[in-house]
C-alpha cells in the first residue's frame, strides 16, 4: 500500500534493500519534488540550521538511492535564515517563487516559524517544522505541522523532572526575555514547578548581555537545588562558566536548546541535565543505524535537530507518496494521518498537528550524553 512504502524506506534503506515502487498519481511533469528547508547556517546558532539541513539531506539522499518517490527525485533547497525573521520571510519568498517547493520543512528556529506562518497559511503551503517548539506555531493553522514537542509541553515536563527524580523543592528560573523559545520553556516551567514547589527566582536577561555574575549570586542567596536555563548553547555556556567559577551549589536544567553542550562545553556542562528529542545512547536499532549513517556522511555524531530534520523529511516524503499528488490538501491530510516509528520516536500528530511523543532527559556525564529517562508532563 502506499502508506507504507517510505515506512518500509525508513527502516531497510539504511542497509540499502529497499527500492519503491512507482505510486499512481503526482505531478507528471515534475521530474524532481523540491522541498525547503530554512534556518540559521551561519553565526553563533549555525548549528541549529546546519544539523537540520544535513539530517534532511540525509533522509534524501536515502530515498532517492532506493528509487525516489513516484520514480522522481527528491531535491533540498535549504537556505540561510541567520535567525533572523526577516531573512525568513525572504528565503521563504524565494523558495515558492523562484524554487518551486511543493512543500517546507522548517523554519528551525520558533521565531522565523511564526514570521513566515500566516504567509505560509495564504499560501496553504504543506509546512512540517522539525524542531520550532513555541506554542503558537500551529495554532489556527491546519497546513502546519511539527516533529517536535512544544515549548509548554517540554518546560513542564522540565519541571516534573526536577521535583519527581532529583526532589527539588526549590527552582530558580532565569531566561533570554528576547527570545520566544526561551520564554515559553520558562513559563511552563515555573508554572508547572510552583504547582507543587517553590520558584525563588525568575529572572531574565536580554540576547546581548555577557556577564550572569551578579544575577547568578542573588538566585544563589535563595538556595534553590536547580537552575532552569532555557536558551541555546552560545548563551548556556557563558552561563554555565560562570555558575561554576562563581562555586554555587545548584543543579542546571535545560531544555532541547542544549542539545550537543559536551562538545564544547563539557567540563562546565558535567552534571547538567537536559529535555531532548532523542539520545544517542538509544539502544533502538532504527537510532543506531541514523548514527551510523550521518557519521559517516559527514564525519559527525547527529545531534537532535539533525534527527528531527531527517524525521521530518521522512515523514514529509511519506504524506507526498501516499497522497499520489502534489496537491496541498492531499498533502496535508496524509500528513495528519502519520503513525510511524521514527529516530525520535512513535509519531501521530493530534488535530492541531501536534505530536504525540514522550520526552528523554538526558545527563552530562563524563562529557557525553547518558539517557537518564523518558518523561511525561502528565
Amino acid at each position: 500500500m502506499k502508506s507504507r512504502k517510505l515506512s518500509l524506506v525508513l527502516v531497510a534503506v539504511l542497509i540499502l534493500t529497499v527500492v519503491l515502487a512507482g505510486c499512481s498519481g503526482g505531478s507528471k511533469g515534475t521530474e524532481v519534488i523540491k522541498i525547503g528547508v530554512i534556518g540559521p547556517m551561519t553565526g553563533d546558532n549555525s548549528m541549529y540550521g546546519t544539523s537540520v539541513r544535513e539530517g534532511a539531506m540525509l533522509a534524501a539522499k536515502e530515498i532517492n538511492a532506493a528509487g525516489g518517490v513516484d520514480g522522481k527525485k527528491v531535491e533540498i533547497i535549504a537556505y540561510d535564515s541567520k535567525g533572523d525573521k526577516t531573512e525568513a520571510v525572504n528565503a521563504y519568498n524565494r523558495l515558492r517563487d523562484q524554487d518551486g517547493i511543493v512543500a517546507l520543512v522548517g523554519a528551525t528556529f520558533s521565531g522565523e516559524t511564526l514570521s513566515i506562518k500566516e504567509i505560509a497559511i495564504g499560501d496553504n503551503m504543506p509546512m512540517l517544522t522539525p524542531t520550532a517548539t513555541h506554542k503558537d506555531v500551529t495554532l489556527n493553522a491546519s497546513n502546519i505541522f511539527r516533529a517536535c514537542y512544544t515549548d509548554p509541553y517540554q518546560g513542564a515536563t522540565a519541571a516534573v523532572f526536577a521535583m519527581e527524580n532529583l526532589g527539588a523543592k526549590k527552582a530558580a528560573v532565569l531566561y533570554n526575555i528576547e527570545d520566544p523559545y526561551s520564554e515559553g520553556l520558562a513559563i511552563a516551567f515555573r508554572d508547572k514547578f510552583s504547582s507543587v514547589g517553590t520558584v525563588t527566582n525568575y529572572e531574565g536577561y536580554t540576547a546581548k548581555d555577557a556577564d550572569f555574575r551578579a544575577v547568578l549570586t542573588k538566585i544563589a542567596a535563595q538556595d534553590p537545588e536547580v537552575i532552569f536555563l532555557p536558551d541555546y548553547i552560545a548563551k548556556i555556556g557563558v552561563i554555565l562558566s560562570q555558575i561554576r567559577e562563581l562555586g554555587l551549589d545548584m543543579i542546571p536544567i535545560s531544555g532541547d536548546g542544549s542539545d550537543g553542550i559536551e562538545v564544547d562545553y563539557a567540563d562546565v556542562a558535567e552534571g547538567m541535565y537536559y529535555a531532548n528529542h532523542y539520545s544517542k545512547s538509544d539502544e533502538s536499532k532504527l537510532v543506531q543505524n541514523f548514527i551510523s549513517n550521518y557519521d559517516k556522511e559527514y564525519g559527525v555524531q547527529p545531534n537532535a535537530l539533525a534527527a528531527l530534520g531527517y524525521d521530518a523529511t521522512y515523514i514529509m516524503l511519506q504524506a507526498i507518496d501516499r497522497a499520489g499528488s502534489f496537491d496541498s490538501d492531499k498533502i496535508i491530510a496524509e500528513l495528519s494521518k502519520t503513525d510511524e516509528d521514527y529516530v525520535t520516536g512513535h509519531i501521530t500528530f493530534d488535530k492541531n498537528g501536534e505530536p504525540l511523543k514522550s520526552i528523554s532527559v538526558i545527563k552530562v556525564a563524563g562529557g557525553k550524553q547518558v539517557l537518564v529517562d523518558k518523561v511525561s508532563a502528565e
